[in-house]
């Protein structure tokens, strides 16, 4: 990639809406996507699939936003670290898997950044934020914002999700 050539990022939310405030991942990148960020697509899904690790290798950048059951309030970004072991199955692949395949099938090493949004209520069903969730996936919507019309992302990372 040239110096010239501008960065494609792709922003994953991933997350039930329909388990309260597990649907934070999508709620972020559906209000992101209004924005129209030039070089940035947003995709949402409700957990993470072996067929992504190809649109990864499409763009430059990956951010994963997903709900986080414990960890740093409002959020936390932090970079994700690809892993050579991918258990195949039906259920979801980690952020830190797809970034593996991406690079061991594709060739295509990106960096990768999970964003992490603090949420409250997942033990119950319903198409809603508590509402401290849908106040720290404000200040994560701002702070993202920021990030992608900066392209700073390694300056950008915060705490961690322990």
């Amino acid at each position: 990639m040239s110096e010239s050539a501008p960065v494609r990022v792709l922003v994953l939310g991933y997350g039930n809406p329909g388990r309260c405030d597990d649907g934070l991942g999508p709620a972020l990148v559906e209000s992101l996507a209004a924005e129209a960020l030039p070089g940035v697509t947003i995709d949402a899904d409700y957990q993470l699939a072996v067929e992504d690790a190809a649109v990864i290798a499409e763009h430059d950048v990956v951010i994963f936003v997903d709900a986080a059951v414990k960890g740093t309030e409002p959020f936390y970004f932090r970079p994700v670290i690809p892993s050579p072991v991918v258990s195949f199955s039906t259920h979801s692949l980690s952020p830190e898997s797809l970034l593996g395949l991406a690079r061991d099938v594709f060739q295509k090493e990106r960096p990768g950044y999970v964003l992490g949004i603090r949420g409250y209520e997942f033990n119950e069903f319903g198409e809603r934020l508590s509402p401290r969730a849908a106040a720290n996936l404000e200040r994560a919507r701002d702070f993202i914002g920021r990030v992608l019309r900066q392209g700073n992302w390694a300056a950008a990372v915060t705490g961690s999700d322990e």
